[in-house]
């Protein structure tokens, strides 16, 4: 039976751990262990990697295994994009084949929605979808594609219908990334790192059976999969490093000690770990000593407290069996603003220290690496303009801007492209 007191989950959670937890087990034994348990992510559904708890259980459930020190579930665009848009949309076989998959670690997956000559306006992509027997062919041109060199599977959006407008005609789809016809190509970001890739879909094929709500409908179901990823209080988002290759058969401890040893400012912005960087941060330099900095610090915080309390809001709604709303992109705006505000307070802190980049700079050049991420929050997943067009017109009910409720209404074929 599903334990509903927090106090009652954290103490089954903490028994467990202390049972189970082993840090030179292998990665792949563990993560399928923690699947097994319910104890991988508790908010999701029972036979997925969870036990149906509520926010407040779930919170105690993950302080009961950070508590034990054990190492936490896969992470990156599987668990906290695919996974939750296939709970909401997918049928029975599509949620059996692939969500086990995901929750144990198994199987990569990548977001296939940004186009080079879309820009912000998503829904004037120009990917193809044209059927064929019981299968699309799929031809176009993606871009800043996390993780994909690395993804087994997408989560793509293409045109089915350039006759309707923009926003309709659309189709949602689960792709094979490691077909003939996907070519994956990395791009090198100014943090040294290639987390993002531009793919190329040339004669690219999905089953029928793998499309991923109704036909044209794929607009509504990309919506969902973008309010989940501007949630920072998203469930699927873990600690552990969110891209890379990663090797089952190594021990969790050797799995995290390789993680851990990357500057990756992707991964620490995702799980929120810059949270004890920043600590490390201020401890080093006694910067706490300085009013300024202090009062950033608990300005930080009450945003922090804020993003909580509004993350709670949006898991409610999901647990009633809606979906985020519109209101998740002050979430993201206020990731953005958050992920600013510590980035210039830790290298104010650090002083002349701020100006060295690398493994010679404090904390090895793990704040250095989020620091140079930072611009990235500000555009991934939507820009901050985005986000205000979307708080101002579908929350406060402000009107559009000139000309797009006509342009909206045009078959996408007719519409001006550059």
């Amino acid at each position: 039976m599903t334990l509903i007191n927090p106090e009652a989950v954290k103490a089954d959670a903490a028994q467990w751990f202390a049972q189970y937890w082993d840090q030179d087990m292998p990665l792949g034994d563990w993560w399928q262990l923690l699947a097994d348990s319910g104890w991988a992510f508790p908010s999701w559904p029972e036979g997925f990697g969870g036990r149906g708890l509520s926010s407040a259980a779930t919170k105690a459930a993950l302080q009961a295994r950070r508590d034990a020190g054990a190492f936490g579930p896969p992470n990156g665009v599987s668990t906290f994009l695919a996974a939750p848009t296939i709970m909401h949309y997918g049928t029975e076989e599509q949620q059996t084949k692939y969500l086990p998959r995901i929750v144990n670690g198994s199987d990569i997956w990548c977001q296939l929605f940004s186009e080079p000559g879309a820009g912000s306006d998503m829904a004037g992509l120009a990917t193809r979808a044209s059927r064929d027997g019981d299968e699309w062919v799929v031809n176009g041109q993606k871009v800043w594609n996390s993780g994909a060199q690395w993804a087994k599977y997408g989560i793509l959006i293409a045109r089915t219908d350039p006759q309707q407008p923009k926003h309709r005609g659309i189709t949602y789809f689960l792709i094979d990334m490691e077909q003939e016809g996907v070519d994956v190509r990395p791009l090198r970001e100014m943090t040294g790192d290639a987390a993002f890739n531009e793919v190329f879909l040339n004669d690219a094929r999905v089953s029928e059976s793998d499309r991923l709500g109704d036909l044209g409908d794929g607009w509504r179901v990309a919506m969902t999969t973008l309010s989940h990823e501007r949630d920072p209080d998203n469930a699927g988002m873990g600690e552990t490093a969110a891209f890379g290759a990663i090797d089952l058969t190594m021990s969790v401890r050797q799995y995290g000690a390789t993680a851990s040893s990357k500057n990756d400012g992707f991964s620490l912005a995702l799980s929120g770990g810059v949270t004890k960087v920043l600590d490390d941060v201020t401890a080093q330099f006694d910067a706490t000593k300085d009013p300024q900095v202090r009062q950033t610090l608990a300005r930080i915080l009450e945003m922090r407290r804020t993003s909580k309390w509004s993350g709670m809001r949006a898991a409610a709604k999901i647990k009633s069996g809606g979906q985020p709303g519109p209101e998740v992109s002050t979430l993201k705006l206020l990731g953005s603003d958050m992920g600013r505000e510590i980035r210039d307070v830790g290298l104010e802190a650090m002083g002349a220290h701020g100006m060295l980049y690398g493994e010679d700079a404090p904390t090895d050049g793990l704040f250095h690496a989020y620091s140079m991420f930072t611009p990235a929050q500000s555009i991934a997943g939507g820009s901050d303009e985005v986000q205000k067009n979307i708080v101002g017109e579908r929350v406060l009910g402000l009107p559009r801007e000139p000309g797009e409720k006509e342009q909206r209404e045009l078959p996408w074929s007719e519409l001006p492209r550059s």
